[in-house]
Formats: structure tokens, C-alpha cells, sequence
């Protein structure tokens, strides 16, 4: 019973945390509608820089998320929290800053570059330790609510933050954006401050090479479907702005579609298997990525992300790898595409894109999972459904890799399903 009501208590302190996440990512939410229209028309360059701007923030994220892991295990969560939010400070002042330089744009934009790269392994620092810190507190019995209100709070972010920083810069320009940079993650720690911090733990991990065995082909496939991911951050809103129409709905749209799919079909990975979720969400976000590209109206397209959203939702359980989770590396790609063909085009390759990944996902449905050994035997009667021998690589991915994020408190994949 004293076990039961301290689970009951501990679950009430994740609600600040909850709070930190929600507030943290919002002002990422800020940003994103409105960074490429400032990148772009505000300093006039290239699609190509729109793109590697947008996509710094996402690789130093990937980059930083194992060693802001050690720092949780190290330092503890709520310690690995105050270094994100601290971070994220900081990029808002090197935001400003770079106003400073905008008759020289090369010079404001590498100090751009260097305020997104400094938000990302700020993200990955509050996102890894709030996410460490909210399974401490409430418990092992509570890993996949901890997960799923995480994932909701970050989501729930970028869907108010998207119109919310379209009418700052609207009405105040980049500069608002920045000083809301700078000043909301500091005014975060007093969320901070009152919630009783936890022990730093130590895992034993797994052998990289292990590891990398078993993750690189759903690993491949999530970085395929999050090609969708990165089209609509960092080209919906030039493409919506160059075609006349409003830009923030296209994020809202992605970001509650997103939420939804989770909320009320985040159990299917498990119930049904996660290769069968994923190669179905591909096809939706596919599908989304089309409509996009083929959009003679602003319903359309806006119907396309939210079927982006809602098909990139599950596709995450269902290839279950979180530390891919972005797609860093992709945008400048998309970028390159739209400069040469047109912004258009940036969502056909994002259409191609996932429908790789579907084909990854095929893969993954028929195959037979590396970690099995030995040869093939008849199934006896008490042996495993051959749906969940199919999805053995999907848990490994999750507890090893989400293990090595210092987020892992011994749950098993299906459990991490519901990180974002």
C-alpha cells in the first residue's frame, strides 16, 4: 500500500515536468513556421540554407542525445533539465545577435546556424532528462503514460506555438521571436525548481555492434519516413507563403494529427505488430506528401499534413527507434531539390522518400529477425505467433537504443512506444 500511494504521488509531481516540456518545446514551436520565411525573404537566400538551417537544430539533437544520456546517468535528470533549458537561453541570445548582422547575411546566418544547433542539443538535454526524471518519479507501472504525456506535451507545443509565432513575427518581426528564445526557457526553471529531484542511475549497456546489428534496418526506415518530418518543418511554410495562403495551419494540422493518432491508435504497434503499423502509416504520410505537392488549394494541402502527422505518429512505434528520430541530415537535401526544381518538388521527394520506407517495412514484416538463432523449427504449441517473432527487432531497437538515451528504466519496447 506505502508503494502504491507513492506511485500515486509521484505521478501528481509529473506534472510540472510535464509543464517544462510543454513551455520548452513551444518555443521551438515559435520558430518553426516562421524561421525559413525569415532565412529566406528576411535575408534572402537560397532554399539550400533554409534547409541546412533548419536541419542543425535536428542533427545536433541526434548528435547530442547520448551524451546528454551520460549526463542524466552522471548528473541526474533534473540537472540534465536545467542544462536544456539553459542552452536553449542561450540560442535565443545568439538568435538576437544575429539580427545585429542582417546587411550581412552570411554572417547572420552562420550565427543562426549556430543558435539552432545550440537549441537541438538543448531539446535533447530537457526532452532526455524530463522523460528520465518522469519515469523515476512515477515508477516502472507507469512507463507508457509517462512516455505518451511527454510525446503529447511536445506536440501540443508545436501545434499552439505554430500560430502563436506567426503573429509575433507578423506584428514584431524575428526579434520577437528571439527574445521569446531567450526568455521563456529561463523563466522555465521556476517550473523547475520546486520538483524533487532523483538519484542519477547507471545501465549497463549493450555492445555497439550488437546493437547496430539489430537497429540499422528499421533505423534505415524511420530516417525514410522522417524525410515527411523535415519537408513539412522547414518548406510548408514557403511553400504555403509563395502560393498566398496561411502558413500556420499546416503545422497545427500536423502537430493534433500527430497527438490524435497517438492518443487513440498508439496501442496498435503492440496489438498488431509493429511492421504492419509502420508500413501502413508510410503509406499514409506517402499519401500526405502527395497531396502536398498536387495541392491546387490551401484544403488540400492542409489535409496532406494532417495526414503527415498522422501517419509519421505511428510510424515511429511501429520501426520503434526514438535516437533517429529527426531528420538533420535531410533537410539541406530538400533544400537543394527545391532550388533546382521548385518547393513543389521538395514533397514529391518527401512522397518517394516514405514510400522507401515502406518497403523497409515489408522487409521487416516478412523477414526473419536477426536475433533469432539457430535453424527454423516447426512451431510447437507454446511457441510465439510468428507476428511477434517479426517484431523481436522492434523491441530490441527500443530498449537498447532508448537505453543508451538514459531514458531506459528497464521497459521494453512496446513500453517505449509512445516516446516522441
Amino acid at each position: 500500500m506505502d508503494i502504491q500511494r507513492t506511485a500515486q504521488g509521484s505521478v501528481a509531481d509529473l506534472l510540472p515536468i510535464m509543464g517544462v516540456v510543454f513551455i520548452a518545446f513551444l518555443v521551438i514551436g515559435l520558430a518553426m513556421p516562421v524561421l525559413p520565411l525569415h532565412v529566406h525573404q528576411g535575408l534572402g537566400l537560397s532554399t539550400f540554407v533554409v534547409g541546412l538551417v533548419a536541419g542543425s537544430q535536428f542533427a545536433a539533437s541526434l548528435v547530442s542525445r547520448v551524451w546528454a544520456g551520460r549526463h542524466a546517468d552522471s548528473r541526474g535528470a533534473k540537472h540534465t533539465v536545467v542544462v536544456g533549458l539553459v542552452a536553449a537561453a542561450a540560442a535565443g541570445l545568439l538568435y538576437l545577435l544575429s539580427l545585429r548582422f542582417v546587411s550581412t547575411p552570411a554572417t547572420s546566418v552562420t550565427i543562426l546556424l549556430l543558435g539552432r544547433a545550440l537549441l537541438g542539443a538543448g531539446e535533447s538535454f530537457i526532452i532526455t532528462g524530463a522523460q528520465s526524471w518522469g519515469l523515476t518519479l512515477a515508477g516502472p507501472q507507469n512507463t507508457g503514460k509517462v512516455l505518451a504525456w511527454m510525446g503529447t506535451a511536445m506536440y501540443a507545443a508545436f501545434a499552439l506555438g505554430a500560430p502563436a509565432g506567426t503573429a509575433l513575427y507578423a506584428g514584431y518581426g524575428f526579434a520577437a521571436i528571439a527574445l521569446a528564445t531567450t526568455l521563456v526557457p529561463l523563466a522555465t526553471l521556476l517550473l523547475v525548481a520546486p520538483v524533487r529531484p532523483v538519484a542519477p542511475t547507471t545501465h549497463v549497456r549493450s555492445g555497439l555492434t550488437k546493437v547496430i546489428a539489430a537497429v540499422w534496418v528499421p533505423g534505415v526506415g524511420l530516417a525514410l519516413s522522417s524525410v515527411g518530418f523535415g519537408a513539412i518543418t522547414a518548406f510548408v511554410s514557403l511553400l504555403f507563403a509563395a502560393r498566398g495562403w496561411t502558413v500556420w495551419p499546416a503545422f497545427t494540422a500536423f502537430a493534433v494529427t500527430f497527438i490524435f493518432a497517438r492518443v487513440f491508435f498508439g496501442h496498435l504497434a503492440d496489438s498488431v505488430g509493429g511492421a504492419k503499423i509502420a508500413l501502413i502509416c508510410a503509406l499514409i504520410e506517402a499519401a500526405g506528401q502527395a497531396l502536398i505537392w498536387l495541392a491546387p488549394s490551401s484544403a488540400m494541402a492542409l489535409v496532406g499534413a494532417a495526414l503527415t502527422g498522422f501517419g509519421y505518429s505511428l510510424v515511429y512505434p511501429g520501426f520503434g527507434v526514438e535516437a533517429v528520430r529527426r531528420v538533420g541530415f535531410a533537410s539541406p537535401v530538400l533544400g537543394l531539390i527545391a532550388s533546382v526544381v521548385g518547393l513543389g518538388a521538395v514533397f514529391l521527394a518527401g512522397a518517394l522518400s516514405v514510400l522507401c520506407a515502406s518497403v523497409i517495412a515489408m522487409r521487416l514484416l516478412y523477414a526473419r529477425t536477426p536475433l533469432e538463432h539457430g535453424p527454423r523449427t516447426r512451431k510447437s504449441k507454446g511457441d510465439r505467433s510468428e507476428n511477434s517473432r517479426r517484431d523481436d527487432r522492434v523491441a530490441f531497437c527500443n530498449r537498447h537504443v532508448v537505453h543508451s538515451s538514459g531514458a531506459d528504466n528497464g521497459r521494453t519496447g512496446s513500453e517505449a512506444n509512445a516516446a516522441a
